[in-house]
């Protein structure tokens, strides 16, 4: 992993908005089955007593639950990819199928790739033993759920790999050049073997934060009893963020397990940029804890008392505050459901033009930071003290700060990616809503972009 490397801001042009690799349909397909499982789940007691099935009358909000929620999701949004949008023969998927070869030709090759896939997982099941933060707390269902999975997977590899190899084009691709060096052969390339591994370090990373977080909001989701404060915008709006955040999570999860060639979901490239891996995983455990979690050296609730405090007895303007964070709950969920089955971290796996990405290159990041601001007011504090309104201000300030830093190394990455997302970045320097006119404002203050500065990333 390198520092980014110059870049000369991107010339004005009159480029039409580029095509989106995803297509909207997906994530709305994703989003209909969640919801519609989400439903079952709550009215379960009545289905239950309906048809006098032999199970408890309780609601299905278990750990277990959340992750068919998942499962049925991601099934539907990849049986609608292949079955109607036909995913599978896009070119970008690398595959031929109209001339695959016999298993004899490339079973060497699969071999190959097959001890690279085993000796990958076990190396990611060693950093999961290391890790004490993965066997406390949440992370326990994560492991139990891994730990299920691990021999079904091993078993599923083989079909799955020789079934691969005989329709890919290139077959030779970053696993088997890793599996060739631990065998010993000829031929590996050090570049690919580090492009596997940082495509495997993001899957066995994430996927175990993914997992973990399952759970919590879908069983408050399910459980939830509207009725008790219908008439209370802190509670409603707390609901409604939590709901938006199990659509978030929820489609999230599914992008990190989907990475498969046939449905046109694979990692193309992980990000090469070590400042890309540092921004990226300070927000997330165990290192946010260290930094912005309880404690953390930017931490920046300390005796804040939060909007729905701050608008007591306003109740006209607590609605109002409400749905506007709703609304940036919403943009974000949007910013993840949008990418269908191709949602994560860190990865190049195609141009994503549509939703709210036609309005801004990083919705989610926009969205998110704004939540933040306007939810914990960081200014207003139960102390008194403007030490704590400065302290609060300014680290918040640092965490915006480091999103900030994540949208401009993930631009770096894309742009020395793919040709679409330069065009992309053109088009929306110039006609994108939030974009353009804060790209006016960098150029108002810079009237002379100097050689090798990025433009501000939103």
């Amino acid at each position: 992993m390198s520092a980014i490397p110059p870049q000369t801001p991107p010339p004005q042009t009159s480029l039409a908005l580029p095509a989106s690799d995803v297509s909207p349909r997906v994530g709305l397909v994703g989003l209909i089955t969640l919801f519609s499982y989400i439903l079952l789940c709550r009215a379960w007691p009545q289905v239950v007593e309906a048809f006098s099935l032999p199970t408890p009358r309780e609601v299905m909000s278990g750990p277990f639950s959340a992750l068919l929620a998942m499962l049925l999701t991601g099934l539907a949004m990849a049986a609608w990819s292949v079955l109607v949008e036909k995913v599978h023969r896009n070119p970008s998927t690398g595959i031929d199928w109209s001339r695959p070869r016999a298993v004899a030709d490339s079973i060497d090759i699969s071999s190959t790739k097959l001890a690279a896939l085993w000796a990958t997982w076990a190396l990611i099941g060693a950093f999961y033993g290391l890790g004490r933060w993965y066997w406390d707390g949440q992370y326990l269902f994560a492991m139990e759920v891994i730990g299920a999975a691990i021999v079904p997977m091993i078993v599923l590899s083989v079909p799955y790999v020789l079934w691969l190899d005989r329709v890919l084009i290139e077959p030779k691709d970053h696993a088997w050049h890793f599996g060739a060096m631990l065998l010993g052969r000829e031929g590996w390339d050090a570049g690919q073997i580090k492009k596997h591994a940082r495509s495997w370090a993001i899957k066995g990373f994430f996927s175990a934060f993914m997992i973990s977080i399952l759970p919590p909001g879908f069983a408050a989701v399910v459980e939830a009893n509207p009725a008790e404060f219908l008439g209370d915008p802190v509670r409603i709006g707390m609901l409604l963020f939590e709901l938006l955040f199990v659509i978030d999570v929820q489609i999230g999860t599914v992008g990190y397990l989907l990475t498969m060639r046939p449905l046109d979901a694979h990692i193309r490239s992980g990000n090469p940029f070590l400042a890309g891996w540092l921004a990226a995983l300070l927000c997330y455990p165990p290192f946010v804890y260290g930094f912005m979690g309880g404690g953390g050296i930017i931490q920046y609730e300390y005796n804040t008392v939060g909007w729905g405090t701050v608008l007591q007895g306003h109740e006209l303007l607590a609605w109002i505050w409400a749905g506007w964070l709703v609304f940036l709950t919403a943009v974000y969920a949007w910013a993840t459901f949008a990418f269908g089955i191709r949602f994560s971290n860190l990865t190049y796996r195609g141009v994503l033009t549509n939703g709210p990405f036609r309005y801004t290159r990083h919705p989610a990041y926009l969205a998110k930071n704004t939540f933040w601001w306007c939810s914990t007011l960081p200014f207003i504090v139960s102390s008194g003290s403007l030490a704590d309104v400065i302290r609060n201000t300014f680290f918040l300030g640092v965490v915006s700060g480091i999103y900030y830093w994540r949208a401009r190394t993930e631009e770096a990455h894309l742009l020395g990616e793919d040709p679409k997302y330069r065009d992309y970045y053109d088009w929306m320097q110039q006609h994108g809503l939030i974009t353009s006119r804060l790209a006016r404002l960098w150029r108002r203050g810079n009237p002379r972009p100097v050689q090798g500065q990025l433009q501000p990333a939103e």
